[in-house]
């Protein structure tokens, strides 16, 4: 449409058509700043109440010993989160046990008439797993799908489990750092009490 013809427009039709594009604009941008994470999380916790005192120490297993970023990444996110519901970390003196885990995976999904690729590490329980490979034919592909998971468990000085909760995001997005920011949040909501079993968290992240 031309200048000439816009200017040609009634008024009132020009009006609305300018408010009809600021519309447009505006959706498009918040499309552009906020994205919506959805967590599948489970946990089971036997705490009645905030721990006393609320302090725990971070035990490694011995397939996490080996320094890396993503290692340093994940402690470090899931230390601010728990600081966050109360809990903070001494490594000498902490009354309850924290073990934790993390895993990063990226799939084609397993549609007919398309071939399949996929790439994961792991931190935690899983072990650390790299893998990679490709099987099928050549074809249109659908997006690659990234999944990631956090475990959490917490047991106390006699080595009982006393709180155990995961989160799981598969999506299209990868921003490592928001991504498990969030899981760890969702595997923590509702701490030291939360709902007990399997639900669903959803979380808006402005970049």
């Amino acid at each position: 449409m031309t200048d000439r013809s816009l200017s040609s427009l009634p008024q009132a039709s020009y009006r609305l058509l300018i408010l009809v594009l600021a519309v447009i604009t505006l959706a498009l941008a918040g499309c552009s700043s906020t994205r919506v994470i959805d967590n599948d999380v489970r946990t089971f916790s036997t705490l009645a109440s905030m721990p006393e005192p609320p302090t725990y120490r971070l035990q490694r297993l011995p397939s996490q010993q080996i320094d890396s970023p993503f290692r340093a990444m994940i402690e470090r996110i899931a230390t601010e989160e728990l600081a966050r519901v109360g809990m903070q970390r001494d490594d000498t003196n902490g009354a309850l046990r924290l073990e934790l885990g993390a895993y990063a995976n990226a799939y084609l999904p397993d549609w007919p008439y398309y071939s399949n690729f996929g790439f994961g590490l792991g931190y935690g329980p899983w072990g650390w797993n790299p893998a990679f490979g490709y099987w099928g034919g050549w074809r249109d592909r659908p997006p690659t799908l990234y999944v990631r998971e956090v475990r959490l468990i917490l047991r106390d000085s006699e080595g009982n489990v006393v709180y155990e909760t995961s989160a799981r995001y598969d999506d299209i997005w990868t921003n490592d750092e928001a991504i498990y920011r969030a899981l760890f949040r969702s595997a923590l909501d509702g701490f030291p009490t939360p709902p007990q079993g399997v639900r669903r968290i959803r979380h808006e992240i402005v970049p």
